[in-house]
């Protein structure tokens, strides 16, 4: 009988979680000199886009830990988690994890008070921050002290590292948050077990092209970067991770550093839809790897035209032109994406479709009191998964408004059809509802008018009910070279449909900048619909 290799004596290992990977992964005999980690920023004195064998990251971690320690952090402590680079999240959430600690990351493009008023909220026990960051919550009450910088927590000795903390199933292991598109981020748990369950059934099954050497551009301290981490460690695959996920910043990492799989958010596939691809040696990419929101088809169809990827023939196994693209639909939350799809050059299932679910999910589509609704019939999205969030940090009330008959409720408005695949419209919040049975989705008009004006790079729809009628309003940012004197307004009409189309306002060019997002550069469509309401109003 064939022995088992590391990954699935991994996936076996029933002490292994979402805490203890670099770990175990030594335990199980890794070698210590095999690839690990890169960033793009010095780690205590070792250069910037040097790779860190396992036993350097080791190390580095062991020697945070041994600095938090003689802090007085201990397990269980929430501990928050405010900086720029990647090096600092990593690092900080592996240390703490190695204590029993609670890492709270926070994103760096929060702004001070809404980043003070998170801390506050989180009841913790202490901060680390950079410089920048720690000048930024100078004046603020925050109810906790300033530990120190990440880069201070790496000058501790590692050699007085305390043991590893042991931990169960259920000990909460890191709180991330949300977008914050409606104010102060909600502050998501994880535990042990349930951001591993998504890296465990991934582990257990044949490794994926494209998975061993990663370009993470995912935000450093979001939850799929956590598990990007873990899926690397396992994987024992080399994983550059970037501190900013800027469009012209991830093709200079590509085309340097050649990693042969890109993971990242929607909102970087836009921003590289808006250069010129044939310009860029992007031939190392066989994988694109998307979460979060749904990619547009346009901007996967720019993607999976580049790069090349493995197929299996009658003659074996042949290189085929053309990248891979996964979409799927995930969240904080979520603990993974739920739904995967994988597109090629020459496939042509889009229109929103986010594919079936993984192995490790229960999904339904209910409507507005838990009940299943018919296939094909719009409704909210329900999740059962073993790796769902344990619940928000502090603040029960909202945990439970989002439970529903055993489902969590993500806030999306999908349909399925009959061959069991799946379909994003919209946010709900985001949708409308116009009446006689009718509900207009702005997630899904986008998609058509990006399908159907090859001249526009990407899009945002606001659809507002005022004073008894629907409105649309399309803001378009238009490709290098397109005239924005053009009237786009009767083409945009005719993608949206007739009865879209019939609400229509105005269509207007704006730059990105022009664009409110939150600090993961998702669209704040909240923002958009006040502001029309008050020039309306106006």
């Amino acid at each position: 009988m064939k022995k088992p290799g590391l990954r699935g004596r991994l996936a076996a290992d029933t002490e292994l979680g979402a805490g203890n990977m670099l770990a175990r992964v030594l335990a199980h005999g890794a070698d210590p000199d095999g690839p690990a980690l890169t960033f793009d920023t010095a780690v205590d004195g070792h250069p910037a886009e040097a790779p860190l064998t396992l036993g350097q990251l080791d190390e580095r971690v062991a020697a945070r830990a041994a600095w938090l320690h003689e802090q007085g952090i201990r397990p269980r402590d929430p501990v928050a988690v405010w900086a720029t680079a990647a090096a600092d999240m990593v690092l900080s959430f592996l240390a703490l994890a190695r204590l029993g600690a609670i890492p709270a990351l926070m994103n760096g493009k929060l702004r001070p008070e809404i980043a003070a008023e998170y801390i506050r909220r989180l009841r913790g026990v202490g901060v680390l921050a950079d410089d920048a960051h720690t000048a930024l919550l100078a004046g603020h009450e925050l109810g906790v002290p300033v530990l120190g910088t990440p880069a201070k927590a790496g000058t501790g000795d590692p050699a007085t590292a305390p043991a590893h903390y042991r931990h169960h199933p259920d000990d909460p292991i890191v709180i991330t948050h949300t977008s914050g598109t409606t104010g102060v981020p909600k502050a998501v748990l994880h535990s042990h077990a349930s951001l591993f369950a998504a890296t465990r059934h991934l582990l257990s099954m044949p490794q994926a092209q494209g998975t061993s050497r990663i370009l993470n551009a995912l935000p450093a301290p979001h939850t799929a970067t956590v598990l990007m981490v873990n899926q690397a460690l396992g994987n024992r695959a080399q994983m550059f991770l970037l501190s900013e996920q800027g469009g012209e910043r991830v093709l200079d990492a590509i085309q340097r550093w050649r990693p042969d799989g890109v993971f990242g958010f929607s909102v970087t596939w836009a921003e590289l839809a808006r250069f010129d691809l044939s310009g860029y040696d992007l031939d190392s990419v066989r994988l694109w790897f998307n979460t979060g929101d749904c990619s547009h088809e346009p901007h996967i169809r720019r993607l999976v035209a580049v790069g090349w990827h493995d197929t299996v023939t009658r003659d074996g196994v042949a290189r085929v032109p053309g990248s891979l693209f996964i979409d799927g639909l995930g969240s904080s939350e979520m603990g993974h994406s739920m739904f995967h799809i994988t597109h090629r050059a020459d496939t042509d299932r889009y229109g929103r479709c986010i594919g079936r679910p993984y192995q490790f999910t229960k999904v339904a589509v209910l409507d507005a009191d838990g009940e299943p609704v018919p296939v094909g019939e719009v409704g909210f999205l329900g999740i059962d998964s073993p790796s769902l969030f344990r619940g928000y940090w502090n603040d029960s009330a909202t945990t439970y408004r989002f439970r529903q008959r055993g489902w969590y409720l993500t806030g999306d408005l999908v349909r399925a059809d009959a061959e069991g695949r799946y379909y994003h419209l919209d946010r709900a919040v985001d949708s409308v509802d116009a009446g006689d049975g009718r509900r207009f989705f702005t997630a899904l008009s986008e998609e058509r008018i990006l399908a159907t004006c090859p001249d526009v790079t990407d899009c945002t729809v606001v659809i507002v009910a005022e004073d008894g009628r629907v409105v649309t309003d399309v803001l378009l940012e238009l490709a290098a070279g397109a005239d924005e004197a053009e009237d786009r307004t009767e083409r945009v009409r005719a993608a949206l449909g007739a009865d879209v189309g019939g609400t229509l306002r105005r269509v207007v060019p704006v730059r990105s900048d022009d664009i409110p997002v939150t600090v993961t550069g998702k669209v704040r469509k909240v923002a958009l619909r006040e502001r029309y309401l008050t020039e309306a109003a106006s």
